[in-house]
């Protein structure tokens, strides 16, 4: 269990929806088991299950339905990681080696497959149309985001506005799904409802903001993940367009020859530049700025320890290290 205030608030059902994941991951193949217990005990944050409580219980929504829901939106996000980390090639995810690394690219992808087929069935399970609708239009944007981004791989002329678009997809989706989804289940009114659901966008966005400056700015020991895997990978984040755009041509230059080679070979004069245009600290104060609107949709909450936990949850969204 976390320290932090916002795990505290919810520390029985966070621990009960591990218990459901235990079990929702139980298949008659060793194999599903096996790869499905490894990703799922790496130790995450599992901030998404984690808003689905608290939102929840903000609204005074309790019970094993919301539990189910939690759990529902963690095996989502957990079949979106097997299938990143192969489209990625990545072999480094939470500080050990990824699934694909392990076992290879099919086991890692048919397994996410019975991820999402599982997220699926509980679904059904939970009898609410609504949160159905919400869920199952959240997959079909977040897979739209994923390859959205990989049509931009290598393309330096990629836009602020594109690179938006793709965060809003692959990453703040699933966000804006949980808090959003919490609320249909909880009965909200509209007017809250959609609060949540900006609130999730909202958070989603900083959320990635932050991980794209860390991949600038951190070292492997403390992301879990190698340094400069988004420039290896080619993908042109804000970091980088932004140096191409106010950065010095020679910055400008070297980060565009840098996307469209990949590889890692420039990293650390990449670094240097990124630092230098003013690109770092763009980043992070548009990551502030989306977590303090984010914090703002949080009025339309009645006051409750969950609301407080939420805005702390804002908080550490954007204060964090990896």
């Amino acid at each position: 269990m976390q320290p932090q205030a916002f795990y505290r608030a919810v520390a029985d059902d966070f621990s009960a929806v591990d218990g459901i994941i235990k079990k929702q991951l139980t298949s008659r193949v060793p194999l599903v088991s096996k790869i499905g217990d490894y990703i799922t005990s790496a130790g995450g944050k599992r901030l998404r299950p984690l808003l689905v409580l608290l939102c929840g219980k903000a609204l005074g929504r309790e019970g094993d339905d919301l539990r189910l829901l939690a759990a529902t939106i963690e095996f989502l996000h957990t079949a979106t990681l097997l299938h990143d980390d192969v489209v990625d090639m990545s072999g480094m995810r939470r500080g050990r080696s990824t699934a694909n690394a392990m076992w290879g690219n099919a086991p890692s992808v048919l397994v996410g497959d019975f991820l999402y087929s599982r997220s699926f069935e509980m679904m059904v399970e939970l009898g609410s149309m609504p949160v159905m609708k919400i869920l199952s239009q959240a997959t079909r944007i977040i897979a739209e985001g994923e390859v959205l981004q990989l049509s931009k791989v290598r393309d330096a002329s990629t836009t602020e506005e594109t690179y938006m678009e793709v965060i809003r997809g692959k990453t703040a989706m699933l966000f804006e799904a949980s808090t959003h989804s919490a609320a249909a289940l909880a009965g909200a009114t509209a007017e809250q409802a959609e609060a949540l659901r900006t609130f999730g966008d909202h958070l989603g966005v900083a959320f990635q903001l932050v991980d794209d400056l860390l991949d600038y700015k951190g070292d492997a020991d403390t992301l879990g993940k190698n340094v400069g895997d988004d420039l290896a990978e080619g993908k042109p984040t804000l970091p980088l367009i932004y140096t191409m755009r106010e950065g010095t041509p020679e910055q400008a230059a070297l980060v565009r020859q840098a996307i469209q080679k990949g590889g890692i070979e420039d990293l650390e004069s990449i670094r240097a530049a990124v630092e230098a245009s003013g690109s770092l600290d763009y980043t992070a104060q548009l990551a502030r700025d989306y977590v303090a609107r984010a914090i703002k949709c949080l009025e339309a909450l009645p006051a409750s320890e969950y609301r407080d936990a939420l805005v702390e949850l804002s908080e550490f969204a954007v204060a964090r290290t990896h």
